[in-house]
């Protein structure tokens, strides 16, 4: 703080006034509701394939092709969102997204053919592709302290939808088929636009463009809220306060000329500062933990799927009915995916004990261990069990890992970094359908797992050469030159 009459602090500082309280709570439900439309859109993939597949006699590699498409969407949809989070607003982003997302997934379960299935799960994939906007603007709002846990406690929510829809897919396959699963699915995203005006947009980007006084109301109604209180004075950028000329970044950060963040378009200025040289090791360590974990998660998502159905006729004992089969899907699905609870308790234990970096690491090289036994086959029970400890541990890497790339960039550019880094994760789902799909079809089962293997102690290298470690560390609005 400065000055006895008149207080000048920064937008941490005015965070750590406001507390962490009821503002949040509502914050964190609206967020929760974006989290957990992700997570059923994204589960839907494990179960209409089978269903579709039968009923327009599809080949494997066109059934492969649905889930394909929609990471294709999420590929583009990550970028883009992540562009207009920056220039518009976070609240623009989230209602590009939930607009999109809402309107084709209701399209998606009137699908007249299967040309129509795919256009509209791909315009789903692009709305699905910005969720992460909800974490950076989520993340925005939380004071420094503990920051970890909170966004773990938001993370959990993707965890309610997984299993949400797996119980719901439970219910509504054998009845009522794969359209009404669609729309039913489908609901989450109007809520969102239902609620949207309601959601205040993120005073630190507020700041950044120079809307100090629309920001300052923000964070007077969540002190309200809170039952705390915000001295009188004036709100100002991290790097303005500290005498006017560096800003207060981590003490390992990389740093970046201001003028560099200017010179041209957002999403052309965030591109060649990701590959400056300062931040091109953080940028590609990133990429590759990007990559790799959104391949090894839905890799044993539908890992799970193709070893309780498809994959079980590279078996002898394979004599039970497809009745018995899709039963069994639905159960190891809904299984697995209890997983990520435990893998949610893991994650916020020891995210701020360790911090982000090798908390990461140690749940890469045990859920690589866990993988070893199903490099043959194993009764269902124990493949099941395996799968059910991999997804746990792998699942609560995915969300450290959601957490530590906000963390790492400015807000200047931290919705179209993250936006980018997230649809380079993107291309993993995109190829870990074809690999997961074709090679436990084909009763290579051995090759898939040594490939997921692989990718994970691959993302635990990235991890390793990430520069720096961000636990209990303030968010950097602008990185500049010490």
């Amino acid at each position: 703080m400065m000055g006895d009459s008149e207080l000048v602090y920064t937008l941490d500082e005015a965070l750590a006034m406001v507390g962490f309280g009821k503002f949040q709570g509502l914050l964190l439900a609206y967020g929760g509701v974006g989290y957990i439309a992700d997570a059923m859109e994204i589960m839907i993939l494990s179960f209409i394939g089978a269903a579709v597949e039968a009923e327009w006699h599809l080949s494997p590699g066109e059934k492969s092709l649905i889930s394909t498409v929609v990471f294709a969407g999420m590929l583009v949809g990550s970028y883009v969102c992540g562009v207009i989070s920056d220039a518009y607003g976070r609240k623009k982003g989230i209602l590009c997204l939930a607009i999109v997302t809402s309107v084709a997934g209701l399209l998606s379960a009137f699908s007249p053919n299967y040309a129509s299935l795919l256009v509209f799960r791909c315009l789903a994939g692009a709305g699905l592709g910005g969720m992460h906007t909800f974490t950076t603007w989520f993340l925005e709002f939380i004071p420094a302290p503990n920051r970890g846990v909170w966004m773990i406690v938001f993370s959990s929510f993707w965890t309610v939808g997984t299993i949400f829809e797996a119980g719901l897919a439970w219910i509504v396959m054998p009845k009522l088929g794969w359209r009404w699963l669609l729309a039913f699915s489908a609901v989450p995203c109007f809520v969102i636009l239902l609620l949207y005006r309601f959601v205040p947009e993120s005073p630190r980007l507020l700041c950044m463009k120079g809307k100090f006084e629309e920001a300052h109301g923000i964070l007077e109604r969540a002190a309200r809220v809170n039952g705390t209180t915000l001295q009188n004075g004036t709100l100002v950028l991290d790097h303005i306060k500290d005498d006017n000329e560096f800003a207060a970044a981590p003490e390992d950060a990389p740093v970046i000329d201001e003028v560099d963040n200017h010179k041209s378009s957002p999403s052309t200025s965030t591109i060649f500062l990701l590959f400056s040289p300062k931040l091109i090791t953080t940028t590609l360590a990133l990429w590759f933990l990007f990559f790799g974990n959104t391949f090894s998660y839905y890799g044993v998502i539908l890992l799970t799927s193709e070893l309780s159905s498809g994959g079980s006729k590279c078996t002898p004992a394979n004599a039970h009915s497809n009745q018995s089969q899709h039963a069994n899907l639905y159960l190891d699905v809904f299984i697995t995916s209890l997983a990520e609870v435990p893998g949610l308790i893991v994650a916020a234990f020891i995210v701020d004990r360790v911090g982000r970096k090798l908390s990461m690491i140690i749940m890469f090289v045990v859920a690589s261990i866990l993988l070893i036994p199903l490099l043959t086959h194993q009764i269902e029970a124990t493949t099941t069990a395996l799968l059910f400890g991999a997804r746990a541990l792998v699942s609560a890497t995915f969300i450290v890992a959601c957490i530590y790339a906000p963390e790492v960039y400015p807000t200047s550019i931290r919705g179209t970094a993250v936006g980018l880094t997230t649809a380079i994760g993107r291309i993993g789902g995109m190829i870990c359908p074809l690999v997961a799909v074709a090679l436990v079809a084909k009763c290579q089962q051995t090759y898939a797992v040594i490939l997921f293997q692989v990718v994970i102690l691959g993302c635990a290298l990235s991890v390793f050469l990430s520069p720096f470690e961000t636990k209990g560390k303030n968010l950097v609005d602008v990185l500049q030159n010490k």
